[in-house]
């Protein structure tokens, strides 16, 4: 009986070596930073998109760059601005003479992963144009609707609301991150590290020491396999119970949507896979829901006076509540 159950559990070999060596591709240039990374990779396999926020210079896009190249697809990068138009980025109609009808352009937007680096610069308008993008994969224009490519994921960074020259991303466009990933400033011994690797770097172009680790087909199959782990019917219900919390919490003005829970439940699949298990813990719940939910609620307006954090009253919430164990 114990060998037959052994054999329905989901060999997770391929999905370890991938993660192990899109790891070990990063620290040829990246010195710590193992959150934000860990965190990428784990997006990149519950099919999932990532906002990145820090202040410039600690290595946002460079690191989302990298994880792109790890991954043999696609790559297409857009700077937004505050005069980028929506045709900018999904493509336009132009006329071609020849045939005397309009065709379709497609837009930087179409490929496989997408970096939009700063993407807290361009207005609404233009960030409109990535809701239909990145929840249904596709983009409506002049009535046709075009497929973005498979696998497709959107890395975007932005720097701190407070900054001059951003704008607040909408709320609908915020849930539509699985995670958003702050970036601190490394320590004196990080920093130290990391002006020794690129003295050490000399004239080596960064980009070259990076090799792909993973095919664009193989990280479809990673997907599906995730989705298949195990999570039992209580870790449901607590991920349930955790959210609702977030819509009935007096320090919290908006909770957070069934989409949050969906996304700590793909999250932590994820998270449970690259520890090599095929099913789910509190632990791994417990890992994700910071980064699942900082973006996706908004605190009462006397919290935020306070200085109040999202991140603290998550903990809060989690410290209110019973672990199933």
């Amino acid at each position: 009986m114990e060998e037959q159950l052994f054999q329905q559990r989901t060999d997770l070999t391929v999905l370890n070596e991938a993660v192990m060596a899109i790891r070990n591709e990063i620290k040829k240039i990246i010195v710590g930073q193992d959150d934000m990374v860990k965190l990428i990779i784990a997006a990149l396999l519950a099919d999932g998109h990532i906002l990145i926020e820090g202040v410039p210079g600690v290595a946002k896009t460079l690191t989302a760059k990298l994880v792109a190249k790890t991954v043999d697809a696609g790559f297409s990068r857009i700077q937004f601005t505050p005069d980028l138009m929506p045709s900018d980025v999904l493509g336009t109609p132009v006329f071609n003479p020849a045939q005397g009808s309009f065709e379709f352009k497609k837009g930087p937007v179409f490929s496989n992963i997408i970096l939009i680096d700063e993407i807290n610069r361009a207005p609404a308008k233009t960030q409109a144009a990535l809701f239909e993008v990145m929840e249904e994969r596709q983009a409506t224009v002049d009535g046709k609707t075009h497929f973005m490519a498979n696998p497709f994921m959107v890395l975007a960074t932005q720097n701190p609301i407070e900054q001059e020259g951003t704008y607040r991303l909408p709320e609908a466009q915020l849930d539509r991150f699985l995670f958003k990933i702050l970036v601190p400033y490394p320590d004196e011994q990080e920093e130290v590290a990391i002006l020794r690797q690129f003295h050490k770097l000399g004239n080596t172009p960064v980009m070259d020491m990076v090799t792909p680790a993973l095919a664009a087909e193989q990280v479809k199959s990673l997907r599906q396999q995730i989705k298949s782990l195990i999570i039992e019917e209580k870790l449901l219900q607590f991920i349930a119970k955790l959210v609702h919390h977030t819509r009935n919490h007096k320090s919290i003005y908006l909770g957070a949507s069934p989409r949050a829970s969906l996304a700590i439940m793909n999250a932590s699949k994820a998270i449970a896979a690259m520890k090599g298990r095929d099913f789910v813990t509190p632990e791994d719940i417990l890992e994700v829901v910071a980064p699942v939910l900082r973006h996706r609620i908004i605190l009462a307006p006397d919290k935020e006076m306070e200085g109040v954090t999202e991140d603290e009253v998550i903990k809060q919430i989690i410290q209110s509540m019973d672990i199933p164990r």
